[in-house]
C-alpha cells in the first residue's frame, strides 16, 4: 500500500499524518460519511470539501429504484433518532448515470453501499460497479431480510453473511475493497465478523443501527409509519465501541470502519483506540453539516496532544 501523504497540524505545532486505508485503497483522511445520512453527497458540498474527506459512503442502492417505507419516517429519541426510510433510492442505473459521475467530477471517492434480498442481487450489483471511475470500494449492507430464509436478516446469521460477502468479493473489481456492514442486533458479533472475513471481506463496517420503536402516548400508536426503525446517534456509541473492541480483539488483522454516534474528534479517537482505522459520521451532520471537517481537525489535535505522529499508530492502542 502506498500511503497518501496528508497531515494536520495539531496543538503544540505537531504534524499528524492522518492518512489511512480501506483495505488496500489509500485515503487521505480517516473520516467518511455514513451510509444513508448524506444521500450521495450533494447536500454536503456547500459545507465540506468532498475530495478531502476519506470517502462519501452512498445510500444503499439496490438493483431497482425504491420509493421506501410509509411516512412518518423519522422520530427523535433521547440522544439519538429513529429512521425508517426503507432504502429509498434511484437503483443502480440511477447511481451509475447521475450520482457517481457527479462525485467523480469533484474528485470525491465513493464507497458504494449495496443492498439486496438475495445473494445474486448483491453479486450483480458488485459486477455493475467494476471499473467505474471514482468508486473506491463497496460496502455490503447485509442488514437486509433474506427472502430465501423466512426474512431473516443476512447480518444475523454467519452462514448467510458469508454467502453474500463471498459472492460480492468474487464478482467485484479486485481493486475495489469490500467491506461488510455488521448489525449489532446479534447475541455475539464476533462469529459473524469472522465469517465475513473468511469469505474474503477486506474490512468490516461497524455498526449498523439498532432496531428500535417509539410509541406516541397521545395517539397510542407507533410514531413511525413502518412501526420500527433504526436507532442512531450518541445513544448507540457505547454499543458500537463495544462491538469494535470485541472484533478487533478477536480479529486484529481485519480493518474496521467504525461508526455509531460520533459527534466530536474525541468520540472518533475512542473508535480508533478500540481498533478502527477509519470512522464514518452520520447523524451528526443533521445539525452540523460541516461535522466531517470539524471532527477530522479535532481528531488530529487529539492525536497530537497524546504524542501520536500518525493516525495508524493509534489504531487499537487501547488493547496494548
Amino acid at each position: 500500500m502506498t500511503a497518501v501523504q496528508t497531515g494536520h497540524v495539531g496543538q503544540h505545532g505537531r504534524l499528524v499524518d492522518m492518512s489511512t486505508a480501506l483495505g488496500s485503497a489509500a485515503i487521505p483522511s480517516p473520516v467518511l460519511t455514513a451510509s444513508g445520512c448524506s444521500s450521495f453527497g450533494r447536500e454536503l458540498e456547500p459545507f465540506v470539501d468532498l475530495a478531502a474527506i476519506g470517502a462519501v459512503v452512498t445510500k444503499s442502492v439496490q438493483l431497482r429504484p425504491r420509493s421506501g417505507r410509509p411516512t412518518p419516517r423519522m422520530a427523535e429519541t433521547p440522544s439519538g433518532m429513529l429512521n425508517s426510510i426503507g432504502l429509498q433510492g434511484p437503483g443502480i442505473d440511477g447511481l451509475l448515470a447521475e450520482e457517481l459521475p457527479w462525485l467523480a467530477q469533484r474528485g470525491a471517492r465513493a464507497l458504494v453501499s449495496i443492498a439486496g434480498t438475495r445473494v445474486e442481487h448483491f453479486a450483480e450489483l458488485a459486477t455493475r460497479l467494476r471499473g467505474v471511475p471514482g468508486v473506491l470500494g463497496i460496502e455490503v449492507n447485509i442488514s437486509c431480510p433474506n427472502v430465501e430464509s423466512r426474512g431473516e436478516v443476512f447480518a444475523c446469521d454467519p452462514v448467510a453473511a458469508r454467502d453474500v460477502v463471498r459472492a460480492v468479493r468474487e464478482a467485484a473489481d479486485p481493486a475495489q475493497p469490500v467491506y461488510a456492514k455488521l448489525s449489532p442486533d446479534v447475541t455475539d458479533i464476533v462469529p459473524v465478523a469472522a465469517s465475513c472475513a473468511d469469505a474474503g471481506a477486506d474490512g468490516l463496517s461497524m455498526i449498523n443501527t439498532l432496531l428500535g420503536l417509539v410509541i406516541d402516548p397521545d395517539t397510542m400508536r407507533p410514531v413511525l409509519g413502518g412501526v420500527t426503525g433504526g436507532l442512531s446517534g450518541p445513544a448507540v456509541r457505547p454499543v458500537a465501541l463495544r462491538c469494535v473492541w470485541q472484533v478487533h480483539q478477536a480479529l486484529p488483522g481485519v480493518p474496521i470502519l467504525g461508526m455509531g454516534g460520533i459527534r466530536t474528534g474525541l468520540d472518533a479517537l475512542q473508535f480508533v483506540l478500540a481498533g478502527a482505522s477509519a470512522v464514518s459520521v452520520g447523524t451528526a451532520v443533521f445539525n452540523d453539516p460541516s461535522a466531517l471537517t470539524r471532527i477530522s481537525t479535532e481528531l488530529a489535535a487529539a492525536l497530537a496532544e497524546r504524542g501520536f505522529a500518525r493516525l495508524t499508530d493509534a489504531v487499537g492502542y487501547a488493547h496494548r
